[in-house]
């Protein structure tokens, strides 16, 4: 049996993130005493696609750990309605792999020109984005050939992490950093959570999580888009409460992601009210209780990048390269 390079790449994860969190030790050492000093009012943060996506982790994690307000940018009020933003004050966090799509270098500017602090994660740091930027976090992942960014993703968060720790200076984190790696490789060990019995039938899907549950259900929606063909949407199981659960009626089907942290009273409650209503539910869960609560949706998201490309070529399909996308998307 071939394996494919989707599947290569996810399972370098655990290697990349280890040499990734002993090189940018200083720089985000470095950068957080900087902002320590600074002391941003809120965080504005461009991406799009998976960058976006682990741009809402970012939000979550700075707002619990930090206590500072995050909100996401719409590239296009820049881009195509030519407004500048009041940014003065701002940390603004520019997520990108290739560092290269107009629409996020024209918002990195405007933010700059507006006063902000502007720091990129960026995978190419040869990039315009990287040499436009106060300063770069790099994300260390290497080329990533498959359409389906994983170890890229995945990388993002671990880099966010150690910005975060470094920033509040959180040695409980730092030290369940150390310890990541270690329990990326046990996900990828791990027995399968994600089966072809549940998703080879599938037309629509939702799937379901609260907090950095929510944040990694968006992540794991697109790739059900991609690699699988299959329509899923992600949810907050609060928001889901609010008119999205009468479509439980219609037989629906509910990935549900379940962290072990504040969130899991709340979540699993409406989780039970989804399965009263008779929904067809899979559970995704993290396969350590040992690893910081913070770090467990790396640990879902490892083994869901596994399962889901392995579903992929079971149902016929390429999950390198899906009709109809590029690796690169070019947006203004």
């Amino acid at each position: 049996m071939t394996t494919t390079i989707m599947a290569k790449e996810a399972a370098q994860a655990p290697h990349l993130i280890a040499q990734q969190l002993a090189n940018n030790e200083d720089i985000c050492e470095k950068l957080g005493s900087q902002l320590r000093e600074n002391r941003p009012q809120f965080v504005y943060i461009i991406g799009r696609g998976s960058s976006d996506h682990a741009g809402v982790f970012a939000k979550y994690l700075i707002e619990v750990e930090l206590g500072i307000p995050v909100c996401s940018a719409a590239p296009s009020v820049g881009s195509i309605f030519k407004r500048q933003l009041a940014l003065k004050n701002a940390l603004v966090i520019c997520i990108s792999q290739s560092g290269r799509s107009p629409d996020i270098l024209a918002q990195a500017r405007a933010a700059q020109e507006s006063g902000a602090i502007c720091v990129a994660l960026v995978n190419d740091e040869t990039s315009p984005l990287a040499e436009l930027a106060d300063a770069v976090v790099p994300i260390g992942a290497g080329q990533e050939k498959a359409v389906a960014a994983t170890k890229s993703y995945l990388a993002t968060l671990s880099a966010i992490v150690q910005l975060v720790s470094c920033w509040v200076q959180a040695d409980g984190l730092k030290q369940g950093l150390l310890a990541l790696p270690k329990y990326l490789q046990q996900a990828i060990d791990d027995k399968p959570q994600l089966t072809y019995e549940f998703v080879s039938p599938l037309r629509n899907c939702m799937v379901l999580g609260r907090g950095f549950g929510y944040a990694i259900s968006r992540e794991i929606a697109l790739k059900l888009k991609e690699v699988c063909s299959i329509h899923a949407e992600s949810f907050s199981s609060a928001e889901f409460l609010h008119g999205p659960a009468a479509l439980v009626a219609k037989q629906l089907s509910i990935i549900d992601i379940d962290l072990q942290d504040e969130s899991t009273s709340a979540h699993r409650e409406q989780i039970a009210e989804m399965k009263k209503r008779n929904a067809t539910l899979l559970q995704l869960y993290s396969c350590s209780s040992d690893v910081h609560p913070r770090l467990a949706p790396l640990l879902i998201m490892q083994r869901f990048y596994l399962d889901v490309e392995k579903i992929s070529v079971q149902m016929g399909l390429n999950p390198d390269a899906p009709e109809g996308l590029n690796k690169v998307t070019q947006t203004v």
